[in-house]
């Protein structure tokens, strides 16, 4: 099952974000509880479970998809096949973020346009690009995340 429908919405928006969009939100508690407002759903997909995990529980975001047998891939194509939302919109970061959303039938909506319609503040704008283009599958790019992550928890 990709989403938990114990928290959905009436908007008419299944709503995903890449991990490296979330990141790139100043407030991301914040813009997804607006997202919330007026989304059906709202949630986070990457290729590592785990991470999207970390970062829902450090910034006290309930993510509406479970990610524990798929990658973003089919995740993004469980929930289209779930959600009963007449719009599916995929936020994110990257070209290989606009391509998954293309192959699974979502809008791609870049991260900054996103935050521009809605309002949202960005942190250090360009710095979730940086990241994922340097190769999300690279240990390297997900070791730095890791250490970013767990030095922002004590700031």
């Amino acid at each position: 099952m990709g989403i938990d429908a114990t928290t959905p919405g009436d908007g008419d928006v299944t709503l995903v974000f890449s991990l490296g969009a979330a990141r790139s939100l100043a407030d991301p508690a914040a813009a997804f509880a607006d997202a919330r407002e007026w989304s059906r759903h709202v949630g986070i997909v990457a290729n590592e479970a785990d991470q999207v995990a970390a970062f829902a529980r450090d910034h006290g975001i309930d993510n509406d998809y479970e990610l524990t047998k798929w990658d973003k891939w089919g995740t993004l194509a469980d929930v289209r096949e779930e959600s009963s939302a007449p719009r599916y919109v995929f936020v994110g970061t990257t070209r290989a973020d606009e391509r998954v959303a293309s192959e699974t039938g979502y809008e791609f909506l870049p991260v900054t346009e996103a935050a521009e319609k809605a309002g949202w503040v960005l942190s250090e704008p360009g710095a979730a690009e940086k990241d994922d283009a340097a190769g999300g599958a690279d240990r390297l790019a997900r070791l730095r995340r890791a250490v970013r992550d767990a030095l922002s928890r004590f700031r």
